[in-house]
């Protein structure tokens, strides 16, 4: 028995950015390393973590994997997304976790932080069946946001939620809309969905059941799937702590993390 296992997916054949698993990053000291073993050494930063996996179909990121030195599930070509190839891993590493934590490969800048709150989250919170992190944007990242669709780049994801932090929907557009929002007299009201779920392998198992819904293909999220079948996806705020957080998600996004990296000192 596992109790929380991270399982990090990766694939060569993005739609916007073909490769970018082994796009190289450079650090603050002028160390490039590729995008997948950056995310990578944030998983090893997780106390809480008892098996960190780097799940691929592609020859090329396992290979890539190994030569840093982490543990590689090789997953089938027919998984659709990340929390399908989450679910193949675990089957695959015939691994039984209490908690699966999926960290997307895309996240370098996730702060390990992230990822224990929302296991403990899973772990005070029986009812739910899965959960994902939100963090509130300053002005700098919505600002980002703002200008990929004006560009007409899907750049992240926005996440809104109830009362009680239950997810209500994500999207690739900027939501809430900002018009009547003052920027003197509140804070942003725009939060940031962090790249991360945590899962009860019950819910993987559900997951997999499930077709692929029409708000699903629509938007491109794979979590929709769990909110157009009814089951309880639990949105997590997290803090900053001064950080900004942006995911690989096209190429212009190199140079924002870079310049994260060497701002932050990262190397």
């Amino acid at each position: 028995m596992t109790g929380v296992a991270i399982v990090i997916p990766a694939r060569f054949a993005s739609t916007r950015y073909p490769g970018k698993p082994l796009v190289g990053l450079k650090g603050a000291g002028g160390a490039v390393k590729p995008l997948i073993q950056r995310v990578w050494e944030v998983a090893g930063q997780v106390p809480e973590a008892d098996a960190v996996y780097i799940a691929t179909d592609d020859d090329r990121i396992a290979e890539a994997a190994r030569g840093f030195g982490a543990d590689v599930v090789l997953t089938s070509e027919s998984c659709r997304n990340g929390t399908e190839r989450c679910a193949d891993a675990i089957a695959k590493a015939g691994i039984t976790p209490e908690i699966v934590v999926n960290l997307q490969g895309d996240a370098p800048l996730t702060p390990p932080d992230f990822l224990s709150r929302l296991i403990r989250a899973m772990q005070d919170t029986p009812d739910i069946d899965a959960a994902t992190p939100v963090l509130r944007c300053d002005a700098e990242t919505l600002a980002m946001f703002l200008e990929d669709r004006r560009a007409g780049r899907v750049g992240g994801t926005t996440a809104v939620f109830g009362n009680d932090n239950r997810a209500l929907y994500f999207s690739k557009e900027v939501i809430p809309y900002t018009g009547a929002w003052n920027a003197d007299a509140q804070p942003v009201p725009v939060f940031h969905h962090v790249g991360i779920y945590a899962y009860r392998p019950a819910a993987l198992e559900r997951y997999l059941g499930w077709p692929e819904g029409p708000l699903e293909k629509l938007e491109g999220l794979e979590q929709l799937r769990f909110l157009e079948n009814g089951a309880v996806l639990q949105c997590v705020e997290v803090e900053g702590q001064g950080r900004v957080f942006w995911e690989l998600n096209n190429p212009q996004d190199v140079a924002r993390i870079e310049s994260i990296f060497a701002r932050e000192g990262t190397s």
